[in-house]
């Protein structure tokens, strides 16, 4: 255990140096989050029919979506860990008295928090703390309705980290199966952002594809634990979401070591 806490430390002290990268992150998140407030004030203002979720709880959702951008969707694998599969180099992983799987888990969950305190923690300040200050409450992030709602809201945005980093696996272990890895680390992204809310919110998509899309183990990335948060669904889904994350998080990482173990048997490494 202590080798995978040093493992964890250390992955995610190294992506702390990259505050240049992060802020200019947080000054594109902030600018698309702006443009999909003034898209999604305009459709509230026009639209005719009562909405699954109101104004407010919809721009609470961008915040959120904008500042754990980086944290919960999981843009691709491990780029290090693909490119010592492809050149071989895997092997030395494969010599640590480690659990591989254990080992490229805990990369990927210093990869899924360390964006948490270089971009969220700044855009969560801006639009909750500033805005206001500024003359732009209406566009604000509104806190949790309660103590209950922000608690339900951090359970299950623990769950949501594990969820990602367990995607962010399958994406990494792929590339022992591809001659490149690209296709799916292109595709997976778009799929992921649609599915989870991150570009319009799940409420507001036609009724008969709501079904599936809660079934899916995207909606517990970013739409349920944001719901929480924002008061769209009450405290007492927690335990409902809580056990659709933890569902999906069993099946991907079961799923993640097969494909590992199943990997390792017919990897070649060429060379000396």
């Amino acid at each position: 255990m202590n080798a995978y806490r040093s493992l964890f430390v250390a992955r995610f002290s190294l992506l702390l140096q990259y505050r240049a990268a992060a802020l200019a992150g947080i000054g594109t998140q902030f600018f698309w989050g702006l443009l999909k407030v003034m898209v999604l004030e305009a459709f509230f203002q026009q639209s005719t029919t009562a909405q699954p979720i109101t104004l407010q709880e919809t721009l609470g959702y961008i915040w959120l979506g904008q500042a754990f951008l980086f944290a919960i969707v999981p843009w691709s694998g491990d780029r290090e860990i693909q490119e010592l599969i492809r050149s071989g180099a895997v092997g030395y992983d494969l010599l640590r008295p480690t659990d591989l799987y254990n080992f490229w888990l805990t990369r990927a969950l210093a990869m899924r928090t360390a964006p948490i305190v270089l971009r969220a923690l700044p855009l969560l300040i801006l639009t909750m703390v500033l805005f206001p200050q500024i003359g732009l409450a209406e566009w604000a992030l509104a806190p949790p309705p309660s103590v209950a709602s922000l608690g339900a809201f951090l359970l299950t945005f623990m769950g949501a980290i594990l969820l990602s980093a367990a995607l962010t696996m399958l994406l990494t272990v792929s590339m022992m199966w591809t001659l490149s890895g690209e296709g799916l680390n292109q595709m997976a992204p778009t799929l992921v952002t649609i599915l989870s809310g991150m570009i319009v919110p799940l409420p507001l998509f036609p009724d008969w594809f709501k079904p599936i899309l809660a079934i899916l183990p995207f909606s517990g990335l970013l739409d349920k634990p944001f719901r929480l948060f924002t008061g769209n669904l009450p405290p007492e889904a927690l335990l409902n979401v809580l056990l659709h994350q933890t569902v999906w998080i069993v099946v991907l990482i079961g799923l993640g070591r097969f494909l590992v173990s199943r990997g390792v048997n017919r990897l070649i490494i060429q060379g000396g």
